[in-house]
């Protein structure tokens, strides 16, 4: 999800793993313009961590990954776009097979693509900071 513009890149598959997530990353490694430096802001699921994930990120000098603690801005606003998805796709209609569900998913994305919005904060930035210090501060205390 293209937070700037609100376009999505997408893609389907059976399973999540590193394998899976790793062929998205170079997808998207792909897809954009090779001047820009990609950050990816991803929950701290394992898939998203793993070694060779970290290893071919660490050959990638445009892309880095930024791991967010739960309920943070951005995985709600990316709740709230699946919670649109479902409500306009997946609830709406019956599906006979995956490969439909999937067929509709996608013209649902493609339809979306043709004018997107980008997110719009609402949160002010002094807000988001101290959350962000209260979660760093709470971190190192359950380190201790």
């Amino acid at each position: 999800m293209n937070y700037l513009d609100g376009r999505i890149l997408s893609t389907t598959a059976p399973k999540h793993t590193h394998k899976e997530w790793l062929a998205f990353l170079k997808k998207i490694h792909r897809k954009t313009p090779k001047e820009l430096t990609l950050h990816l802001i991803v929950d701290n699921y394992a898939t998203h961590k793993h070694a060779t994930v970290r290893d071919w990120v660490a050959k990638q000098p445009r892309v880095r990954l930024h791991f967010t603690p739960t309920s943070s801005s951005w995985m709600n606003m990316v709740e709230r776009f699946f919670r649109q998805l479902t409500d306009d796709v997946v609830r709406e209609g019956s599906f006979e097979n995956v490969p439909e569900l999937i067929t509709a998913i996608n013209v649902h994305l493609a339809h979306h693509n043709l004018n997107p919005t980008p997110y719009r904060w609402r949160a002010e930035g002094a807000a988001i900071l101290e959350k962000i210090q209260r979660a760093r501060a709470a971190q190192t205390k359950s380190n201790e």
